[in-house]
């Protein structure tokens, strides 16, 4: 089995925080995004990852590329970077990993975390992850015939269709199947909303008679912008507490302060005069004084003084003191 992790975009909607650090990179409850996804997705496969294949953007780095491929190696699976340079769709981000495009694969974009478990469907040519949502206007939605098998997949719809909702999570039981139709999408200039899409590849299969079933998983968790990340990281803190996993680095420096669960507080953390949690995730070197911390997610060593903050995101290396009035702010960060 191989895991494709289409992942070039810097995430313009959760700047400033992807400015400077691409989008799935961010931590949530302590670990960063794609490491999260790829794990997840391990754990509810069951079966040996052969390959981890990572599309991302030249500029990215190659301290980025080697914490990928060490990803991939802690699955004990071979680490493979593509690049996509620029951004012309999710058919074009899966073709530049054409190398990798054989065999049984899943491919997930890497801006969406998922709790499941599952098997897969054997007699399938492909899963579609699928979420029943309130608004399926807002999302691309699946039609389903009378056997329960995908026959349609709807952009946006007007009308309702269906409240099933694509995740952004596919199996296939070949993906040189997909790679085939998709180089036919780029062969043939395929376009939609100016760029090659993952659909029009699997429209081509259904065409042909292949057969798409739904997986459902039990939560889907998004990371798209600054409040629905800070909201995902509240729920994945939970799950993690109910699961029984430890949060809290053992050598945290509490003085007068306490810790409502759950929290994640990473190593080298200091707690002075101050209150955190419920539902906080403090990463490495954070020193927090003198303030009230609640459904916020703060990266490594920021220094906080004298703050009340709820439904925060601060990124690294940040200093906020809430009595300063007189501040620098860099682009597109949000006071409120």
């Amino acid at each position: 089995m191989k895991i494709i992790v289409p992942m070039a975009g810097r995430g313009s909607r959760l700047r400033p925080h992807t400015l400077t650090i691409p989008k799935p990179l961010i931590p949530i409850a302590g670990k960063p995004i794609v490491h999260r996804l790829v794990e997840d997705i391990a754990g509810v496969l069951n079966q040996p990852i052969e390959e981890v294949a990572f599309v991302i953007h030249e500029s990215f780095g190659k301290k980025v590329e080697e914490e990928l491929i060490a990803i991939a190696e802690k699955l004990g699976a071979k680490g493979t970077i593509y690049y996509q340079n620029e951004a012309l769709g999710t058919g074009h981000a899966i073709m530049c990993a054409k190398d990798s495009l054989s065999g049984p694969a899943v491919i997930a974009y890497a801006d969406t975390l998922i709790r499941a478990d599952f098997d897969l469907d054997q007699n399938a040519d492909s899963v579609i992850w699928v979420k029943q949502v309130d608004q399926p206007e807002a999302f691309g939605v699946v039609n389903l015939n009378t056997n329960g098998e995908i026959i349609e997949l709807v952009e946006k719809p007007k009308e309702f269709i269906s409240d099933l909702a694509v995740i952004g999570i596919y199996y296939f039981k070949d993906v040189a199947v997909l790679k085939n139709e998709l180089k036919s999408v780029l062969d043939n200039n395929i376009i939609h909303g100016g760029e090659y899409q993952i659909n029009d590849g699997i429209k081509q299969m259904m065409a042909k008679g292949m057969v798409f079933v739904p997986g459902k998983v039990d939560e889907w968790m998004d990371c798209g912008n600054k409040d629905v990340t800070v909201d995902t990281n509240n729920r994945m803190l939970n799950f993690l507490h109910n699961d029984g996993i430890h949060l809290v680095d053992n050598d945290v420096k509490q003085e007068n302060s306490t810790i409502i669960p759950p929290c994640y507080i990473g190593e080298d953390v200091v707690l002075i005069n101050a209150t955190v949690g419920p539902n906080v995730s403090l990463g490495k070197g954070c020193h927090v004084i003198d303030s009230t911390l609640r459904n916020s997610l703060v990266q490594t060593h920021a220094h906080i003084k004298n703050a009340n903050l709820d439904n925060a995101m601060i990124g690294n290396h940040v200093s906020f003191d809430g009595n300063f009035t007189s501040i620098s702010i860099g682009d597109y960060s949000v006071l409120e």
